[in-house]
């Protein structure tokens, strides 16, 4: 569904990307794996367009998505959930919920009974301003905006960051059934414990390159696994 293949980005004149590839099929749990600065966060940017300085290929369903805008990056089908979550604070959770959906048209009865099965606690809190929930409620919010968009990739920026672990498995389970349903999914994720948990197969990051493609199963396996991100940095020194 997803395939970047010789990928460079970055911010001004500095690059970040650095020949990146890597691919995500139908209906596949992948997840980005790194040290702080790796460039993972800048990786979902040049995917969804936000990343200005890019160039490589970027194609999801064979579609190269280099030239276009973000608007119709969504338009494909492409959501992400940023990392920080980045509610809008002063609007209601049903308000933040419909500006995920603001592509779509008709009745989005469907989309919120949709969300609110996956988080009942969005639904109980539906007219609440988002800036008064939880971190943890904050974080579902983020989720469900972009699942409103009903998209075909969902793209996670750390999700489970700053959680406490009552939520963390909360929402891990929200994640399960998403996956369990056959999104596509690709997350950005630095705890290794919980991103072998969650995806069939992982793709290391160090210093905007990708050093490692491993199922996650055998990943686990590694003896190296608790000081995997200083192995691969120092054998690519």
């Amino acid at each position: 569904m997803l395939r970047l293949a010789d990928l460079h980005g970055g911010y001004g004149p500095a690059p970040v990307l650095r020949g990146v590839g890597l691919d995500v099929a139908q209906g596949e749990s992948v997840t980005l794996l790194g040290p702080n600065g790796a460039g993972k966060s800048t990786l979902l940017a040049a995917v969804t367009g936000t990343l200005a300085r890019r160039r490589g290929e970027i194609a999801f369903l064979d579609e190269n998505l280099c030239d276009l805008r973000s608007h119709d990056i969504v338009a494909r089908g492409i959501a992400l959930v940023p990392e920080g979550r980045l509610v809008f604070g002063p609007f209601s959770v049903e308000d933040n919920l419909r500006l995920g959906a603001i592509r779509l048209r008709g009745d989005l009865r469907e989309r919120y009974d949709y969300v609110y099965a996956l988080f009942p606690r969005l639904a109980e809190r539906r007219r609440q301003a988002a800036g008064t929930l939880s971190g943890g409620e904050q974080q579902m919010l983020a989720i469900g905006r972009a699942l409103m968009s009903a998209p075909r990739l969902l793209l996670l920026d750390e999700p489970f960051l700053g959680l406490a672990p009552l939520v963390v498995q909360e929402i891990r389970q929200a994640l399960e059934k998403l996956r369990q349903g056959g999104l596509t999914m690709l997350m950005v994720e630095q705890k290794l414990d919980i991103a072998l948990g969650f995806a069939s197969r992982a793709y290391v990051m160090i210093k905007g390159r990708i050093v490692l493609s491993e199922a996650t199963e055998k990943l686990a396996r590694r003896e190296d696994l608790s000081d995997l991100y200083f192995a691969l940095a120092a054998a690519q020194a």
